[in-house]
């Protein structure tokens, strides 16, 4: 299922399903992002609330993402940001709601339990890219913003996912291409959907993961617990994205430093025989290529590329 284009003049809602704003201004420079733009924003009725690290009541978080996805005057579904509470919202979410009102819906991080639980329940695709303080944010840039807006407006296929302007480095690992459905998002929420109804399927998948905060030792358990869990046995490619802030040296204990992320991608990933890149700019780094999740997409190990192969909303 894929929502439509977003018009000129559309309307963006608004939702905070994971962690809230620590300055009210946060949201209010998304706001006059979109707005700079020609577009309308729409908050929900609990963006503003607050409890410690989530955002509201789950219940609460839960009832503004049906209302926003049923609202006929909203085009687009984006979260305020990520960090983290989404799992606690999608047991109480109506997800028929979502299924019956298919819209553009785009978030990234602790976002990747609602495009896994949208995918499972309504086969929607989703937008793994900046919520609406991040459009908003000084430090985000428009190599990125310009990224969100081509990808929720433009109908046609994404394509070739652009390496970092920055860092032009894309590694591969194996050799050869494979083309599949693309899934994932952050590794530690992937990994949180094992053994819940909204299981992240992975079978005949392009895997996409990134993260951040997490260090060579933190990916080595959950790349085992997926291979445990066999998550892993079917993917038919890996796109591997930044792990911002999550290099081996940070670390303080001498012996969690023997060991770099590019280690341990090499230990568990090269035995699966299949095409893997990394380094792409998709993540909590300083710049991030929204994707579209759900659609066909083909990973090019000899090209070092990720291509999206399908248009990611209906013409």
């Amino acid at each position: 299922m894929k929502g439509r284009p977003l018009p000129a003049g559309g309307t963006i809602g608004a939702v905070a399903p994971s962690s809230p704003w620590d300055e009210r201004s946060q949201v209010e420079r998304g706001i006059r992002w979109w707005e700079s733009k020609g577009y309308r924003v729409k908050l929900a009725e609990n963006v503003w609330a607050q409890d410690d690290y989530v955002a509201g009541d789950p219940r609460g978080r839960a009832r503004d993402i049906e209302t926003m996805f049923a609202d006929p005057e909203v085009d687009v579904v984006q979260v305020i940001g990520g960090g983290y509470g989404c799992s606690e919202v999608v047991p109480h979410l109506d997800l028929d709601v979502v299924a019956a009102n298919p819209k553009p819906f785009v978030g990234y991080s602790d976002i990747t339990v609602l495009h896994a639980a949208f995918r499972k329940h309504a086969g929607l695709v989703t937008f793994y890219g900046p919520g609406l303080m991040g459009v908003g944010s000084p430090e985000r840039g428009d190599w990125s913003k310009d990224r969100e807006l081509r990808a929720l407006t433009d109908p046609a296929p994404i394509g070739d996912v652009p390496a970092n302007p920055d860092d032009p480095f894309i590694g591969a690992i194996g050799s050869g291409r494979a083309s599949g459905t693309l899934a994932g998002g952050c590794l530690w929420l992937i990994r949180e959907t094992l053994a819940t109804p909204w299981e992240v399927d992975l079978d005949g998948c392009i895997l996409f993961f990134e993260d951040v905060h997490c260090p060579p030792w933190y990916v080595d358990g959950m790349l085992l617990q997926l291979r445990n869990a066999g998550k892993l046995d079917n993917v038919a490619g890996i796109a591997i994205g930044e792990f911002a802030k999550s290099e081996h040296w940070r670390e303080q204990e001498s012996w969690l430093r023997s060991r770099s992320l590019e280690d341990v991608f090499e230990r568990h990933l090269a035995p699966l025989g299949v095409p893997i890149v990394f380094n792409l700019p998709l993540g909590h780094g300083k710049h991030l290529c929204t994707i579209p999740l759900s659609v066909q997409a083909t990973v090019d190990a000899d090209a070092r590329t990720l291509t999206i192969d399908e248009p990611a909303l209906e013409a």
